[in-house]
């Protein structure tokens, strides 16, 4: 397929907030697509080149991308740079200029040239790079026709925004082979182990459905992290899943760890719960793994959380926190070293533990891993575990990881498989609060902002508006504004965490109502942990629910906005209060 009708189909989806309207024109997409063709069109259609898994980034500054455009219109560059103002979208402001000055050497490229072409420039690095870049994307706004340079500009610099996420990806992959969502359930389970959306799209064009059946872990592929039910008493935890493995919960990062021993060099990449690679970042855990694992493959989970060794205590997570940093890494280790309690096994040479029950995964994990006992000198622990048959006893546990300053429990089913990407009673987390009705914290999407006035002008923000994840409509609907509860500090690092994702128009999978109108909108990316004393219906609020003084618990740069707290937990949340 020709890159121009892609850009056919991306402007009629760029122009609908219809849900179902989206997913019809994917569907219509993917079938016209060569199996060859659809895994690099998803990819360019996600503004990627790879899977998000992968760090391959164009590193192209939107200056960059004008000085190319300059380059191949040939125009000057303050007209340029007067009508970009104007216009407020550099992909629209090329387009305009294509209109006015059409190229006598253009080429209808194909969607697999460009792709290639793109990914030259991703991937050229040294001396001359960055001429290098300019030259190609110069060469391809100049032959290609109006309306492609519109999109093709914009997929370097990250502003796809098209207003879907994977799963409705996944819905369309389900119409493409059925004319019906029935096959998400199929779809969605086999990405949630392998949660590339190229090579998932390839499969089913090769092999249809049958191909999705033959998915299993695969190293250095993240697995859609497992998620864990709520309940709020020991007694409503015996009644749902009997005897039961109980761990306590760390407020720390949840990392997933792939591990491959070689006679070369042992590889080791660590996983954040948004599937973000971290490696980098937490060199002490990467050289616990390689000294403290003894297995030749292994995929597993744990929780990393900071360590004081002067006093032989664990430390609060407002400490932990600042070791996820890019910058002044080995000075922060000796600050804040990190232990990291691993708690669940899902590969172990070449074999899936996904299916194996959670009594034999721990058995099979205790001897994956090298444990003398003494935690001043093991970096790798296993969570502790307490096999119980009463509800007291489960009272009695919270109770004691409350007092340790823990957050709370996880109960395990003892029979229970790893539902990757699931919310299910495999797991059931037992947090509650004493101060509210609520039992716990809400997970929200950060979705834009009201300028700020009075003492928040320096701020640049004045209030926040936060939403859910509506699973079943893929879309985020509000529950609360936040003008108050933060520090100077938390402001600040809101302030700068929003400005490189300020967008001019309200993206189509934000459902607002007028009242909540906000004066900068945010593209989907800070998720924020939000205490609130109450959940209550809202005329307001697209929810129709809203949280009663609301604040600020923390940042949670480890989750992906489609990890926030969903409307169907919103909802278990407002009845359980009820009781």
């Amino acid at each position: 397929m020709k890159f121009s009708q892609l850009a056919t189909y991306i402007e009629k989806i760029e122009s609908t907030g219809s849900r179902l309207t989206i997913t019809n024109l994917l569907a219509e997409l993917f079938k016209k697509l060569s199996e060859g063709e659809i895994g690099n069109t998803v990819y360019l259609l996600q503004g990627r080149l790879v899977p998000q898994y992968e760090n391959t980034e164009f590193g192209m500054a939107e200056k960059t991308v004008v000085k190319a455009a300059i380059f191949a219109l040939n125009v000057e560059k303050k007209y340029f740079d007067d009508k970009n103002k104007t216009v407020g979208d550099l992909g629209r402001t090329v387009e305009f200029f294509k209109k006015q000055y059409p190229s006598l050497e253009q080429k209808d490229f194909s969607i697999n040239e460009i792709y290639e072409k793109l990914l030259r420039m991703a991937t050229s690095t040294g001396n001359g790079s960055q001429e290098l870049k300019i030259n190609i994307m110069a060469d391809m706004i100049r032959r290609i026709d109006p309306l492609s340079s519109r999109y093709l500009v914009r997929i370097p610099l990250g502003i796809m925004r098209l207003g879907f996420s994977d799963m409705t990806v996944l819905d369309s992959i389900s119409w493409m082979l059925k004319g019906d969502k029935s096959l998400r359930p199929l779809i969605e389970k086999a990405y949630h182990v392998r949660p590339d959306l190229g090579f998932i799209t390839q499969s089913v064009k090769k092999d249809g459905i049958k191909g999705l059946d033959k998915i299993t872990p695969k190293l250095f592929t993240p697995i859609i992290m497992m998620r864990a039910e709520r309940l709020s008493s020991g007694h409503e935890i015996i009644e749902k899943i009997g005897s039961c493995l109980v761990e306590p919960k760390y407020d720390g990062f949840r990392l997933q760890i792939h591990y491959k021993k070689s006679s070369k060099f042992d590889d080791v990449r660590l996983y954040s719960r948004s599937l973000e690679n971290v490696t980098f970042m937490y060199p002490d855990i990467v050289e616990a793994v390689k000294r403290e694992v003894d297995v030749d493959e292994i995929i597993f989970e744990g929780e990393a959380i900071g360590y004081d060794p002067k006093n032989n205590r664990f430390l609060p997570f407002q400490e932990t926190v600042q070791r996820k940093r890019k910058y002044g890494i080995e000075e922060k280790i000796k600050e804040i070293p990190l232990k990291l309690f691993a708690f669940e096994l899902l590969y172990l040479n070449g074999k899936s533990y996904l299916e194996t029950n959670f009594q034999e995964r721990r058995k099979t994990l205790e001897r994956a891993i090298k444990i003398s006992g003494d935690v001043t000198k093991d970096n790798i622990l296993l969570a502790p575990e307490e096999i119980v048959v009463e509800d007291k006893k489960i009272e009695a546990l919270f109770e004691d990881a409350i007092g340790r300053g823990l957050e709370g429990i996880i109960a395990k089913k003892l029979t229970g498989i790893y539902q990757p990407g699931a919310r299910g009673w495999n797991w059931i987390k037992f947090k509650r609060s004493y101060t509210s009705k609520i039992n716990d914290t809400i997970d929200c999407l950060v979705m834009g902002y009201d300028l700020g006035r009075g003492k928040r002008t320096g701020f640049g923000i004045g209030a926040f508006l936060v939403g859910v994840y509506d699973e079943q409509n893929d879309r985020f609907i509000t529950v609360a504004k936040i003008g108050t509860g933060l520090s100077d500090e938390e402001w600040k690092e809101l302030q700068i965490k929003s400005q490189k994702l300020k967008i001019k128009n309200k993206p189509n999978n934000y459902i607002i109502d007028k009242m909540m109108e906000c004066d900068v909108w945010i593209s989907p990316a800070i998720v924020v942990e939000i205490k609130a004393d109450e959940i209550s219906r809202s005329p307001v609020h697209t929810a129709e629910y809203a949280l009663r003084f609301p604040r600020l618990q923390k940042f949670r740069d480890d989750k992906s906005p489609y990890e926030t707290t969903t409307l169907v937990e919103l909802k278990k949340m407002y009845k359980l209060q009820q009781h």
